[in-house]
């Protein structure tokens, strides 16, 4: 009826008003029409939309101005100045005049006037345009200081990708969806990873085909979004797109082709040591690819009355495992595979003119399968009967994600904005063992367990108000609110023989002095308990652990003049935990000319340790050299972790200030941004400390407040666009110069070599590259469109396991440094993607990731991963070559 009274309303109004008819054709740069653009002429009721083939009609004033808008294009406002003829080109997709969200709650801030530096990524163009499968891959080569690393050989950390901003940890890094705060993985990495010592947000479990655009803020916020915005924000914008279906299918594979041997032996997928994969292929230089990749998406969104909307995507994601060379210890170095499933909706339901309930959330299911170190003969860890030729066991995982926001939001007769919300997401993490043993079973033990594992969740409820003053000043923004979070962290034990070192009679050893532990007749040594690849958690892992969090928080922004803008913002944090803590921060710009803006902040920042980091505890085999070390990590409130000195965990600081400038000519942009950042007392993970007081224990690690960093850097994105023949070719540069220093190690009364010595140093070191630089060409015609990327990642040097051998067989520390030192040299990665436009609906793209199969340099047999490389910018699966169908209806 609505939709009735309205076509009525519409047809009657021309023979109401006094005025010319305009007319005219609205298509994309493109030169495509573009049916359901919304015309209407400013300050006034007049207004229509665009047929199927982009025209429209509508009688106007003269002197009238016409507005078009249509979801995924600017805006664009022309005045008509006495013509008849009309015809408008909306620009496509996301750029840097989009209204942003995230660093600036006013609403009439843009990402090249802001204070400071936001990059917008439009994630429907960059997911078209490239073969890469997940948000992560996306980011990697789209934003200038993002990093995220593939692992091998790292228990979790094979399965979700730590990923940070301008080289600090994945935990030091926000993340937001639609403006809310998204929760943290349960997964900390331990072992030789980027992001070591670190929880992070697994974006890879929100589907790249559900987000309309990323915001990411480069800059110190927890002045105004709270913990973890050391490094800055990223804020994922779902889609709000309706009656429109989009979809692809996407199938993609690895060339093997790496330089090096493939091992005598290598796994499949049971653990046993073949020539053969898990689907029965031969392993070795014959096999041309591995690492298939298919997924499938799908989004579609329906209107709900007038204003509102309902925006559903899914995504199925099945990828094989990559195999590259390794040496004897470790036969299965590669990425892991993968099967998942991703849906996520987004809806808003108008209630009346000024007011509008929201809910977005989703779940993500992954079974991820990876393999870990190999037990080779003779060792006590395997049991000739099942494995006569050893084994290489695999830890595969479960991995939910679940999340649900929901809120209103109003608008006042006084013009104040009022958002309530609550959201809340969990992350489980549950680990099964497969093609292993627990060795003190002998021939009794089966060749699977259930591992136990460990979940995080998070609640957060936020109350905000904002409003935005036309007439005082240029324009004045007030914002504050308050936000209430609750957050429980768990590990949940394994079934018994996961974990449990069983006597010589089959029953778990609770007195070893009076029951014997089963002793293996070819090496003498004790048969140890527990799933070799990954000891399962037990009831004395076993963790339940909550606390909560208040913070209150003001922001302004005023424009004293057009050309002077001036930002500030103050929040007051209190943990029922370890404390309260207050940050402020101050931003300005100054419009130089129309085309310049100058700008820059100074602010204070915080980030809470993270309940993983307080209460985690496992007992692990940790294999350094090719050789087994059991390894038991101990929480920090635990007597063990007091009796090394090491006290209890405390929020890091931050002092962060940068200082840049923008400028727009026509179709060049530019921005250009340096920045400094000074954290005190990092949360690291220590090194590995004789522990003789804990029993079946050879090392203790743990994690404490251990170092200072400083961070100087320099963000660079260009951009240019130019019409070429009958297409248009964009050109961009995005490039970040980073330099991390470590200014203070704060060992107390401990050896310093062994709580954050070298090879720890070069580790946290590593994580921020000092270079990543990418050049890339677009061009685009009516049918058809070419994509060509050049990435070069810096150089950079890790410490390996040589560090671990005792300093007089080398000399002095400086040459055992030196001798442990592994280089990886500067690459150049070359991306290649053709797009054909098959017919209205179809498209297809075909291209190679790593057109040249580039890879890292080869190492010897001390690296952490066992294999030829360590886990670096670039990766180490070599060329993928991919075709996608992409569907648009």
């Amino acid at each position: 009826m609505n939709r009735f009274l309205m076509l009525v309303f519409l047809a009657i109004t021309p023979l109401l008003s006094f005025g010319q008819e305009v007319s005219g054709t609205v298509t994309d740069s493109e030169g495509t029409p573009l049916p359901g653009v919304n015309v209407f002429e400013k300050g006034t009721n007049q207004g229509t939309t665009t047929d199927f083939d982009g025209n429209y009609n509508i009688e106007v004033a003269p002197d009238g101005i016409l507005v078009f808008s249509f979801v995924g294009f600017e805006s664009q406002e022309i005045a008509v100045d006495g013509r008849k003829v009309v015809d408008a080109v909306m620009t496509d997709g996301v750029s840097l005049s989009e209204v942003m969200v995230v660093g600036s709650r006013s609403p009439k801030r843009t990402a090249t006037d802001t204070p400071v530096a936001i990059d917008v990524i439009d994630v429907g163009d960059v997911s078209t345009q490239t073969g890469r499968i997940e948000v992560n891959e996306l980011l990697q080569y789209a934003a200038p200081s993002f990093n995220a690393n593939k692992q091998s050989g790292s228990d979790g950390a094979d399965h979700i990708d730590p990923a940070s901003l301008r080289g600090l940890g994945p935990d030091q890094t926000l993340v937001l969806i639609n403006g809310k705060r998204r929760h943290q993985s349960s997964l900390i990495n331990i072992f030789g990873t980027r992001g070591r010592g670190n929880t992070g947000t697994d974006l890879n479990a929100i589907p790249a085909s559900a987000i309309k655009r990323i915001e990411i803020l480069r800059d110190g916020a927890s002045a105004q979004y709270g913990s973890d915005a050391i490094a800055g924000v990223i804020n994922i914008v779902l889609k709000d797109k309706v009656d429109e279906f989009t979809g692809n299918v996407n199938y993609g594979f690895y060339n093997t082709n790496a330089d090096g041997t493939f091992p005598d032996g290598t796994p499949n997928t049971d653990g046993n040591r073949l020539d053969t994969d898990r689907d029965g292929n031969q392993i070795g230089d014959d096999q041309s690819f591995d690492g298939g990749s298919l997924k499938v998406t799908a989004n579609y969104g329906f209107g709900i009355g007038e204003e509102g909307y309902a925006n559903f995507s899914t995504e199925y994601l099945s990828k094989n495992k990559t195999l590259r060379p390794g040496f004897d210890f470790r036969r299965g170095f590669g990425e892991a595979s993968i099967d998942g499933f991703n849906f996520f909706g987004n809806m808003a339901i108008p209630l009346s003119d000024n007011t509008e309930f929201y809910a977005f959330g989703g779940r993500n299911y992954r079974d991820t399968d990876a393999f870990a170190f190999t037990r080779n003969n003779p060792t006590a860890r395997n049991v000739l009967s099942i494995y006569s030729d050893g084994f290489t066991p695999r830890i595969t995982s479960i991995i939910t994600d679940n999340s649900v926001s929901a809120g209103f939001r109003t608008e006042t007769e006084s013009g104040w904005n009022i958002d309530i919300s609550n959201t809340w997401g969990k992350n489980l993490f549950h680990y099964y063992i497969k093609g292993t043993v627990n060795a003190s079973l002998e021939d009794l033990s089966p060749t699977d367990f259930d591992a136990g594992g460990h979940s995080l969740s998070q609640n957060v409820v936020n109350l905000d108000f904002s409003k935005y003053y036309e007439d005082m000043m240029e324009g004045v923004n007030f914002a504050f609110g308050a936000e209430y979070r609750t957050e429980n962290f768990e590990i949940f034990a394994g079934e018994e023989g996961s974990y449990a070192t069983y006597d010589v009679d089959g029953r778990p050893i609770t007195n070893p002095n009076t029951q014997q532990q089963p002793i293996d007749p070819a090496t003498g040594d004790p048969r140890p308990g527990g799933s070799q690849g990954f000891p399962g958690y037990g009831p004395d892992n076993e963790v339940d652990r909550s606390r909560s969090n208040v913070s209150l928080y003001a922001d302004a922004e005023f424009e004293f003049t057009e050309a002077f803008l001036l930002a500030a913002a103050a929040r007051f944090e209190n943990y029922s935990d370890f404390g309260s803590t207050i940050n402020g921060k101050l931003a300005a710009r100054l419009k130089a000319s129309d085309a310049v803006n100058i700008r820059g902040s100074l602010s204070t920042g915080f980030r809470a340790p993270s309940l993983a980091q307080i209460y985690y505890n496992l007992r692990f085999t940790n294999f350094v050299g090719g050789q087994a070390l059991e390894t038991q990590l101990s929480p920090n409130n635990s007597p063990v972790t007091e009796s090394f000195g090491i006290g209890p965990l405390q929020e890091e600081t931050a002092l962060n200030a940068s200082l840049g400038f923008t400028a727009n000519f026509g179709n060049f942009t530019a921005t250009v941004d340096g920045y400094y950042i000074d954290v005190q007392d990092r949360i690291v993970l220590t090194g590995n400390f004789d522990a003789p007081q804990i029993e079946n224990v050879e090392a203790a690690q743990f994690f404490a407040n251990g170092v200072d960093t400083e961070t100087v850097g320099l963000d660079i994105v260009l951009s240019h666009k130019m019409d070429l023949g009958k297409g248009r070719l964009s050109t961009s540069f995005v490039g970040n110069f980073n330099s991390m220093e470590i200014t203070d190690v704060k060992n107390g009364r401990l050896e310093e070599q062994i709580f954050f010595g070298e090879r720890d140093k070069a580790f946290l070191l590593a994580s921020a590259p000092d270079s990543k630089l990418a050049l890339n060409f677009n061009y685009n015609q009516e049918w058809f469109d070419l994509g060509l990327g050049f990435t070069r990642f810096s150089d950079i040097s890790l410490l390996d396991f040589q560090m671990f051998e005792s300093v007089a067989d080398y000399g002095s520390l400086a040459q055992q440094v030196a001798a442990a030192t592994d280089s990886y040299e500067a690459k150049v990665v070359t991306d290649l993607n053709l797009g054909f436009q098959l017919n209205d609906n179809l498209k297809l793209n075909i291209g190679s990731n790593n057109l040249f199969n580039v890879y890292p340099d080869q190492q010897d047999d001390w690296t952490e991963a066992g294999g030829y490389w360590d886990a670096v910018q670039m990766g180490f699966s070599g060329a993928y070559y991919y075709a996608k169908l992409n569907i648009q209806l």
